[in-house]
């Protein structure tokens, strides 16, 4: 392919150039742009990396500043783009084994020619005689390039090779001159650096910032001993973006961004009516529960709302339905044998595979790692129902916010897959047994059940009342709910049948 000569982007699935058209004559074309396919990212850059100009990407220890880099490439290589792999700090060996932890096999890649890896080594000799120079690197990327037809590059840590001129000045120029020669020749490059200290700014090569036209922040902080990790996308020259800082995991299928503010209202309809596993329940919600809804079943502690969900989920797998449930207080093993003491069989689905449980302690993750293994859980398993037992457990997710924003991610979630939410919410039982906990979600749910004791003729009993149930002709009134060992009764204790 002849130097400095512009590629016809290939359609593909993966890495592609987004370009939006524009009436001739009226204003410049937007820049063209990549798309990573990193999900949550294009949403932030409002359509990926911007195509022949530079990205840096900048943080401290920790953050995943390679990791997010190479996913970019290797997703690249994977859909048929040929790319160029430059290290300055790590092994050619450790690369390609830290890449497998998050699903990307680089020797197959290499293989197929469309990655090429190349440890950089520098010369201490040269560098103590002052006489080194990036030449030698500009030689081989533009053999490598030309052999294979490359156009997307990545220098991981380029302050590790700046360093060895220890002179600013000519770090400086040498480094401008690297930058002009990638232009030049129309690469899609991603740089990345180190910084040191608490602040963004505080780094050797703060002109990287001015040079690069793409600069994505990465910051690691633990508050109330949680780590958390966050991204920022600082400037996008020639492209509007996100500029809120975002949360974002790396799991073993790589980077995941959850960017809660840019999620779009794209919920599916209320879908038809499904049984809540009790036949006088579903009338008194007007039918039953709304498929595609966020449905909260709130009361004090032993009032029986985990029985109340368990029941729904036996009733959904013996109709043929697939249902995740989502445990944070109780292990699988507990809840099935505790269940069996009302009469709800659980054992039967998990057999045959129409049950499936995710249970966890709510501390042992940040609140965005536990979103992520629950919706790749959802996007493996496809099911028609989820459960969580209980909301009220994700307060020690780290805080109230943290705890919130994952509900409102898991319920947007599953609104726009067409899965039904079933939610259990322990309240206080000295307060108002009818209302929401801290987390105040039941604002966002469609259906609102509440579970309560009241005293009679020296008995606790429970009832149950139907809060809300959007698009539904509920009843008003106030029914008791009791516990057999045949499973749940629901009596309305009024003959009236009065609703609004």
């Amino acid at each position: 392919m002849a130097q400095g000569k512009k590629r016809k982007p290939r359609a593909k699935d993966a890495g592609k150039t987004t370009r939006r058209k524009q009436p001739s004559g009226t204003a410049p074309e937007p820049i063209p742009k990549i798309n990573t396919d990193i999900p949550g990212l294009d949403d932030v850059l409002h359509g990926g990396l911007p195509e022949e100009r530079t990205t840096l990407i900048k943080g401290s220890a920790g953050t995943g500043k390679t990791v997010l880099g190479l996913e970019f490439l290797c997703r690249s290589a994977m859909a048929g783009e040929p790319v160029i792999f430059v290290s300055f700090e790590e092994s050619a060996k450790a690369v390609r084994q830290n890449a497998l932890a998050t699903g990307w096999d680089i020797p197959a890649l290499e293989k197929a020619g469309k990655f090429f890896l190349w440890q950089a080594k520098v010369d201490r000799d040269t560098m103590t005689s002052g006489d080194f120079s990036i030449d030698s690197l500009l030689a081989v990327i533009r053999g490598k390039a030309e052999q294979m037809g490359a156009r997307r590059i990545m220098i991981d840590a380029i302050d590790v090779l700046m360093h060895v001129f220890q002179d600013p000045a000519k770090e400086r120029n040498e480094l401008y001159r690297l930058h002009d020669w990638l232009l030049e020749r129309h690469f899609t490059t991603i740089l990345t650096a180190k910084v040191i200290g608490r602040s963004e700014n505080v780094y050797r090569y703060e002109f990287l910032d001015y040079m690069a036209d793409c600069i994505i922040m990465l910051d690691l902080r633990v508050l109330r001993q949680v780590a958390t990790r966050r991204m920022r996308v600082v400037k996008y020259r020639g492209s509007g973006f996100c500029s809120n800082e975002y949360p974002y995991v790396i799991t073993h299928r790589g980077n995941v961004i959850l960017p809660v503010t840019t999620v779009k209202l794209m919920h599916r309809p209320l879908g038809e009516y499904i049984s809540s596993g009790n036949a006088v329940l579903d009338r008194e919600l007007g039918g039953g529960f709304h498929r595609s809804s966020g449905v909260v079943i709130s009361g004090p502690t032993g009032c029986g709302k985990t029985t109340l969900a368990a029941n729904f989920a036996e009733r959904a797998c013996s109709d043929g339905r697939k249902v995740l449930y989502v445990s944070f207080e109780e292990s699988q093993e507990a809840i099935v044998d505790a269940m069996r003491s009302p009469g709800i069989k659980l054992k039967p689905a998990l057999k045959k595979g129409r049950l499936e449980f995710y249970t966890i302690m709510p501390e042992a993750l940040v609140s965005e790692d536990h979103l992520c293994r629950i919706l790749l859980r959802m996007d493996e398993f496809g099911p028609d129902h989820v459960v969580v037992d209980a909301v009220s457990a994700c307060n020690r997710m780290g805080s109230e916010e943290a705890a919130f924003d994952f509900l409102v991610r898991l319920i947007n979630s599953c609104k726009q897959r067409g899965v039904t939410c079933l939610m259990t919410n322990q309240l206080s039982a000295e307060g108002n047994q009818i209302a929401s906990t801290q987390l105040d979600i039941s604002s966002i749910a469609d259906t609102l059940v509440s579970i309560r004791f009241v005293e009679s003729d020296g008995c606790m009993m429970r009832e149950l009342l139907v809060v809300k149930s959007r698009g539904a002709h509920h009843s008003n009134r106030c029914c008791r709910y009791s516990i057999t060992d045949n499973g749940i009764t629901v009596e309305p204790i009024n003959s009236e049948t009065w609703r609004g």
